[in-house]
């Protein structure tokens, strides 16, 4: 256990307890039967907790608790679940409850008396809640910057998305695609923006075209199987996809296996999102490993670190991503 840092929860499941009386048994506080709050003591002495004076500042007069926000159209999604349990991971590490929002919530809960502050992760410009949440009175980070003029939340961990596009295209360009096309959302979100402006700044580079076809934010495989056959259709030379929405790039094998292409060899494909469906298709799928889970937990971090006082606000920070060359793009 002393392998890294005990919490509250370690104590708590040890101890046979909830947090909340692991708590107040540590402070002297709450309706705690003494030999409950001596068994709390000796269980958070022998695991060695000790108390986080900064987690204690941000708890003091607070709710012990941070909301989450995803985009109400993806959380069906692999990513944004790893993404979440990344967070709760984290969150409960300084003792924080972590409360799922909605778009009503967003809207017309009092969130600033039941939240510390709140996670908006992939802001749309054209959802509605997303304002209401930066104007709730608590504290933002956003996973990813929120493309809207105001309000401004207080900081936000980001990707470069546009590094990790490209990656994708010279990789296709490498194996010998010369007409590479992209199924990407419209750019109401930075990473969606990103990938539409990587693509264009790519194709002058290189002077290679690419084509792009429109897809939703979380474009399911029938969606990205329906774009794709139409995009082989109209550019039968196409000789590689990359799709972005996580999962979607299954629908665009099984449209490539439609009028007889191969996957791997006469058309490439790749995702810019990793998930069960890419590693797990037949063939599996090359993609952007974009480390939900850390991404996650690295968002939390950073919202506990300003309510906090460990960081000042207007602060962005880098999350790292990595290439999985699987067999749909080698062959």
């Amino acid at each position: 256990m002393n392998a890294r840092t005990v919490t509250l929860l370690d104590v708590a499941r040890a101890a046979g307890v909830s947090k909340s009386t692991v708590s107040d048994a540590l402070q002297g506080s709450g309706r705690v039967a003494e030999a409950t709050r001596d068994r709390v003591r000796e269980v958070a002495d022998r695991l060695g907790y000790r108390p986080n004076s900064a987690a204690r500042r941000l708890r003091r007069a607070s709710t012990g608790a941070v909301g989450l926000y995803l985009p109400q159209t993806a959380t069906r999604l692999d990513y944004y679940m790893n993404l979440a349990f990344g967070a709760v991971d984290r969150a409960q590490e300084e003792g924080l409850d972590v409360m799922l929002l909605t778009p009503a919530t967003g809207a017309h809960g009092r969130l600033a008396s039941r939240v510390d502050g709140l996670l908006v992760i992939d802001p749309e410009t054209d959802d509605p809640a997303v304002p209401a949440l930066l104007e709730s009175g608590v504290p933002v980070v956003t996973g990813e910057r929120y493309l809207g003029r105001t309000p401004v939340p207080v900081g936000s961990v980001v990707c470069d998305n546009a590094a990790s596009l490209t990656a994708l295209l010279d990789h296709v360009r490498a194996r010998g695609a010369r007409h590479p096309a992209l199924l990407a959302p419209v750019d109401t979100s930075a990473w969606a923006a990103a990938l539409h402006a990587t693509a264009g700044d790519w194709s002058r580079a290189h002077s290679v075209p690419v084509g792009i076809r429109t897809v939703s934010f979380a474009a399911t495989a029938r969606e990205a199987e329906q774009a794709t056959s139409a995009l082989l259709a109209e550019r039968p030379e196409t000789d590689a996809v990359i799709c972005a929405p996580d999962g979607a790039a299954l629908g665009v094998v099984h449209a490539a296996a439609a009028v007889g292409r191969t996957v791997g060899r006469d058309l490439l494909v790749a995702s810019c999102v990793d998930g069960a469906a890419a590693r797990g298709g037949h063939p599996a799928v090359t993609a952007i490993d974009l480390r939900p889970k850390a991404y996650g937990r690295a968002c939390v971090e950073l919202l506990c670190d300003i309510l906090a006082g460990r960081t000042a606000t207007d602060t962005t920070r880098r999350h790292d991503w990595g290439l999985e060359v699987r067999a749909s793009t080698v062959g």
